[in-house]
């Protein structure tokens, strides 16, 4: 832990109020103008999200429920049905996703698009549609799973085969596992857990290095199902050391527990948590890969530090969060909230600044991200007490 951590001051009284009044006054004019325009928002280096070019049924877009979560959280903050009638309206397209050509449109992020929208507005309203709608989304996705390898392909139509995603398993995925999780509970169907268990322990098995970092991909033989080699996508190399797919892990793996009560879950989880907090420099937000070269690119990845805390936010609320954790969830909340990585201007749709995307080579940098501002929101949120209880 570095003494920027350990000397961490607390976080100012009005800082996180702040914060959640930011998100709130920017999704207020977001989700209205994504209900108008309802393409794939995901990222924008100059914060305009509505620019993205790709349809809301195309099969990259893993990102809108992120907008729809927002709203939910907004709802919950301020009470305004505002924020409720235009979740409403945005329930057609997100039908539409899941039907004919659509739903073989989709890949493994279907828990991102529905948790925080239908399973969200299910819990929080209690309107039986969208529990039906949740179930949907968990039916699609159990069509993804691969029986003989025990795990979820990540992208890629599932009738197409021969393509450089045949056998692919991401890190990202966990995250779409609470969904299954849910639908099993609620059905009674168990076919969603046992699928969520098998993905679970096949990316214990593979993706956590001996020094605890994570691969950011893993194949597996199309045919037979047994583990290859790990992969890269968005880290800087196969052996690079992404750090925002160690969040993904130490979320992921932390809600697994949470949802199964297995030890070995949450041994993973506080593992690739120590090793991400033993990679943190005196900035906090952490560099985009732990593993750069000198030639670097050099670039912080704020969305990775806004999930860091929700994770360490599900570890301390499971009571195993050490004090090395809660100081830096302490220190990184600090710094998510400061003027170095929020963007008060109202004519920037996005919230956080200087998040990364990709390779660090051919995508975005110093970028806004839908992500970050989700994660950034629900864990301001869940440290002033707010209920978060869709994953």
């Amino acid at each position: 832990m570095t003494p920027a951590i350990a000397n961490a001051p607390s976080v100012p009284a009005q800082q996180l109020p702040q914060a959640l009044n930011l998100c709130v006054d920017k999704i207020r004019v977001n989700i209205a103008d994504m209900v108008k325009q309802p393409t794939t928002w995901a990222f924008a280096e100059d914060g305009d999200y509505a620019k993205w070019n790709e349809g809301f049924f195309e099969i990259g877009n893993w990102t809108n429920g992120f907008f729809a979560g927002m709203a939910m959280l907004a709802w919950q903050e301020t009470g305004d049905d505002f924020f409720l009638s235009q979740l409403h309206a945005l329930e057609p397209m997100f039908q539409a996703k899941l039907e004919g050509e659509n739903a073989a449109n989709t890949m493994h992020d279907i828990g991102f698009l529905y948790s925080p929208y239908a399973v969200a507005l299910y819990k929080q309203t209690g309107e039986r549609r969208f529990r039906d709608l949740a179930l949907k989304a968990a039916d699609v996705l159990s069509k993804r799973f691969i029986g003989v390898g025990g795990y979820f392909r990540a992208w890629g139509r599932m009738d197409e085969r021969g393509t450089d995603y045949d056998g692919l398993a991401i890190i990202d995925c966990l995250m779409n596992m609470p969904l299954l999780y849910w639908a099993s509970e609620e059905s009674g169907d168990s076919r969603y857990r046992d699928m969520a268990v098998r993905h679970t322990n096949t990316t214990l098995a593979n993706f956590i290095r001996k020094d605890d970092s994570v691969f950011h991909s893993f194949r597996f033989h199309p045919a037979s199902g047994a583990p290859s080699r790990g992969d890269n996508y968005c880290g800087r190399g196969v052996d690079s050391h992404w750090a925002r797919g160690t969040t993904w892990a130490m979320y992921g793996f932390a809600l697994a527990y949470r949802h199964t009560g297995n030890p070995r879950y949450l041994d993973a989880s506080l593992r690739v948590t120590r090793k991400f907090i033993s990679q943190l420099d005196d900035e906090i937000v952490p560099m985009w890969d732990f593993k750069l070269d000198e030639g670097g690119p050099h670039i912080r990845d704020a969305s990775a530090a806004s999930i860091a805390v929700c994770a360490l936010q599900e570890l301390e609320q499971l009571g195993e969060a050490d004090h090395s954790m809660l100081a830096t969830k302490k220190a990184l909340l600090g710094r998510v909230c400061s003027d170095d990585y929020l963007d008060f201007d109202p004519a920037i749709r996005g919230v956080q600044k200087k998040g990364e995307i990709g390779d660090g080579v051919g995508k975005a940098k110093y970028a806004y991200t839908s992500w970050g501002d989700y994660f950034l929101m629900e864990g301001v949120a869940r440290e002033l007490g707010r209920e978060i209880n869709w994953w």
